[in-house]
């Protein structure tokens, strides 16, 4: 078994405002079908209304960014997986609860809980 992040950037939604609880409710609806086969370890959306900060190693904080992170926001889901196949299952699920393209990563050995 591996842990799997599936997630995408919110600016890859393009999707109209009167349609966003439809989606919304069917990304739900995934999710909760990840926890009932037991595979959902943790799921969520980076909150907009409260501002990142970098914390550096002497405790400094600053508004900077990674550059490479400045897209941060959207959704997410860890899932517990028997193999990569499962994985992109799962995110093809997704991508199409949520209309918009997952991203699939693999978390490294000792990720798990």
């Amino acid at each position: 078994m591996a842990a799997y992040l599936i997630s995408f950037p919110a600016s890859a939604m393009d999707v109209a405002p009167e349609d966003l609880p439809a989606v919304g409710e069917a990304a739900l609806a995934v999710v909760r079908e990840a926890q009932e086969a037991g595979v959902l370890l943790f799921s969520g959306g980076l909150d907009d209304e409260v501002a990142p900060a970098l914390v550096d190693a002497d405790g400094t904080v600053t508004a900077d960014l990674y550059p490479e992170s400045a897209d941060l926001g959207g959704g997410f889901c860890v899932l517990e997986l028997e193999s990569r196949e499962r994985a992109l299952a799962w995110a093809a699920k997704l991508a199409e609860a949520c209309r918009c393209p997952q991203e699939l990563r693999r978390f490294g050995p000792g990720s798990l809980p």
